[in-house]
């Protein structure tokens, strides 16, 4: 059997059963998916609003049967969680001007074809890609240089990003050669054409790469764990543990009172944690696909 498929023209075109077939399988099993990824997160925000007695008297968390912001009223007197949450916006703002300041100036040079040594160089950085120094050595290079329990730590050794340098070095290597000659002939020098004509023009890469650095500094949790001890030099991801692990304890001994360590209360501490990205990322969306394709074309 064949059915009519309207163009945009205007014209029809001729579409086989197994075509169809296929749409209604493809949407089904691509609707499936999308409810898998979405429904943790609905679980996470109808627990953050329920109460407690609510949140026991089911397993699925559809919609809460008993409204309640106790777990929020209670994190949010939490004095621990804010000094976290401005511990982690230090290392994701300034760790991440770090990390595009370097990160652009080195995939300028690199994208010059003129450079000497350009492949030894772009070969060093892909080495690391493969071979690194490993936790250990990485681990004495940050106490030899006397960055233990500093939020530093979690900026400085990874202050470039091997992936994001291809990302924005191949797309500099994209941009039109003549914008640049021209600049050099109107007296421009290599610094002004960098930041006159090649960033303002690198909008969609730059967003892309910017969004990459701020949410895996954000995220950051593995570097907490190794060089952190100092309760006051927490970031947000390692109070969330903390907190996780007080809450098994206090189950398990039965010392606490169920309502302030309750279900409700963890994730109403995980929706506060992750609103700072959900509200930035919509902003920054449109630049994804154009600045991944772009930046993904030469090698």
């Amino acid at each position: 059997m064949l059915r009519l498929k309207k163009q945009e023209g205007g014209s029809h075109v001729k579409v086989s059963a197994g075509s169809k077939v296929f749409d209604v399988v493809n949407v089904t099993l691509l609707t499936l998916l999308a409810l898998t990824t979405f429904y943790p997160f609905w679980d996470c925000l109808v627990v953050s609003f329920s109460s407690l007695k609510s949140y026991l008297a089911t397993s699925i968390h559809l919609w809460p049967s008993e409204w309640s912001l106790d777990g929020y009223a209670y994190m949010v007197k939490n004095i621990e969680l804010w000094t976290s949450y401005a511990n982690s916006l230090f290392i994701t703002i300034v760790g991440t001007l770090i990390n595009m300041t370097i990160t652009t100036m080195a995939a300028y040079v690199l994208s010059k074809k003129d450079l000497k040594g350009q492949r030894f160089f772009m070969f060093l950085a892909v080495f690391t890609m493969m071979f690194s120094g490993g936790i250990i050595p990485t681990y004495i290079v940050v106490k030899d240089l006397h960055l233990m329990n500093s939020l530093w730590s979690m900026i400085l050794p990874s202050a470039i990003n091997t992936y994001n340098l291809i990302i924005l070095r191949n797309f500099f290597m994209d941009l039109p050669l003549e914008l640049e000659e021209a600049a050099l002939l109107d007296g421009c020098t290599e610094v002004g054409v960098l930041f006159r004509i090649m960033l303002p023009i690198s909008k969609p890469a730059l967003t892309t790469v910017t969004l990459f650095y701020a949410v895996d500094h954000w995220n950051d949790f593995f570097s907490a764990i190794m060089y952190i001890n100092s309760k006051q030099a927490w970031p947000l991801q390692l109070f969330l543990r903390s907190m996780l692990f007080q809450n098994d304890a206090a189950y398990s001994s039965g010392g606490e009172s169920l309502f302030l360590l309750g279900q409700p209360m963890k994730m109403a501490a995980v929706m506060m944690a992750i609103i700072p990205i959900m509200c930035a990322y919509p902003f920054f969306q449109k630049y994804f696909t154009t600045g991944m394709t772009a930046g993904a074309v030469k090698g």
